[in-house]
This record gives structure tokens, C-alpha cells and sequence, in this order.
């Protein structure tokens, strides 16, 4: 896949990641009761790598954390 970079602002940002970590709990827990519905467990893992990633980036003491073992290791 072709990285893309896009700019947010903070809020905006931190409404995404609140938007999709309900949307990853809807997939998971909800949706799977439904009659036919089939769970694709690789977009449930990624969906929540993405949302980690973002909360990530909006707290900084994490972000400073990554950024130190990055350099430590």
C-alpha cells in the first residue's frame, strides 16, 4: 500500500479516533449476533492498530514514550 499523509487538527483527530473505536465495538461485539453477518477478524486487528496509532499521536506523554525506545533500541 501506498502511504498517504493527510493533516488533522487535534480535535478532529481525536473525534476520528472516538468514531472508530465505536465503530471497531459495533463490529465486534454487535454486528456478529446479526443472522449472515461475517466477521473479518484482519479489519477488526488493523482497525484497532489504527485507532492506537491515533491516540497515540494525541497524548503526548505516549508519543514522547515511542519516540525514546525508538531511540533507545
Amino acid at each position: 500500500m501506498t502511504p498517504m499523509t493527510i493533516k488533522f487538527t487535534a480535535k478532529e483527530l481525536e473525534l476520528l479516533a472516538s468514531l472508530a473505536a465505536d465503530q471497531l465495538f459495533r463490529r465486534e461485539f454487535i454486528d456478529n449476533r446479526l443472522p449472515g453477518w461475517k466477521t473479518n477478524p484482519d479489519d477488526i486487528g488493523l482497525g484497532k492498530e489504527l485507532v492506537e496509532r491515533m491516540r497515540t499521536v494525541l497524548d503526548p506523554r505516549s508519543a514522547r514514550r515511542t519516540h525514546l525506545a525508538r531511540i533507545a533500541g
